[in-house]
């Protein structure tokens, strides 16, 4: 098997080999994977970190050794912190990361990097001032980026930022953590998952204090929580129907 790590910004992954194909997530620099299946100008990859496979363009990734990857695996993760900071390459050119970044991996790639970072379990509290950071955040399907984020690109990522493990999609990360009775019992940092009307899980969201939720819906935004789901006050209804909520952590 090979082995590889992104050495740009943000690289979409798709879910077939073609350039105009569904995006269904990014991979952010400093990352690495496995490379599962390869074809002339594409490579299936599982990533590490949630085990979320698509398509990368072959340019857009260095090729890595077993044991660099193995050496990954056992290396802490040191996130940029900033919503947007500098990677000095060794011929002293700069390209910019976002927010997120592994910025532990620039050594190896041999890049220099001197900004805002963040590793280590966080106390739960930080999860908010974290989301924030995210707050009118365009949606953009398969993005987990200040530029652009999904429902649960943005509740992976504020829990990466904090030293926590999400999986990708809402309906995967419903899975984790303890279902609680009702939202009385829910601290800020707790998860609300919504389902449509097969009752498929399609929307996740991060509670606040005093009922309020943020969540990927148009944009990043601030809405009221109560026991239907979440109500839209520009709207005047309610957006998404409210289905179980979970304590991650």
């Amino acid at each position: 098997m090979d082995y590889g790590i992104c050495n740009l910004s943000i690289v979409p992954l798709r879910a077939e080999a073609s350039d105009v194909s569904e995006m269904v997530t990014q991979v952010l620099y400093g990352e690495h994977f496995k490379i599962l299946e390869t074809r002339k100008k594409w490579s299936r990859i599982r990533l590490a970190f949630d085990n979320y496979e698509g398509w990368i363009d072959k340019k857009q990734y260095l090729t890595i050794a077993e044991a660099d990857y193995s050496d990954f695996e056992r290396k802490e993760l040191r996130l940029s912190s900033d919503l947007v900071d500098f990677i000095t390459t060794s011929d002293n050119q700069l390209f910019s990361i976002c927010l997120g970044s592994n910025v532990s991996g620039a050594p190896y790639l041999k890049n220099h990097f001197e900004g805002k970072s963040v590793s280590g379990i966080l106390p739960k509290e930080h999860l908010i001032e974290t989301a924030l950071l995210y707050l009118n955040t365009p949606y953009l399907w398969g993005g987990k980026t200040p530029f652009g984020i999904d429902c649960s690109g943005f509740t992976q990522m504020v829990y990466k930022l904090n030293g926590y493990e999400l999986l990708r999609d809402a309906s995967q990360q419903a899975t984790q953590g303890e279902a609680l009775s009702f939202i009385e019992e829910s601290e800020p940092g707790d998860l609300a998952f919504f389902d449509n009307e097969e009752g498929k899980i399609t929307h996740v969201g991060i509670i606040m204090a005093d009922n309020y939720i943020i969540h990927a819906h148009g944009k990043v935004r601030i809405d009221r929580l109560d026991h239907s789901g979440i109500f839209n006050y520009e709207l005047r209804n309610h957006t998404h129907k409210l289905r179980v909520i979970k304590r991650i952590i």
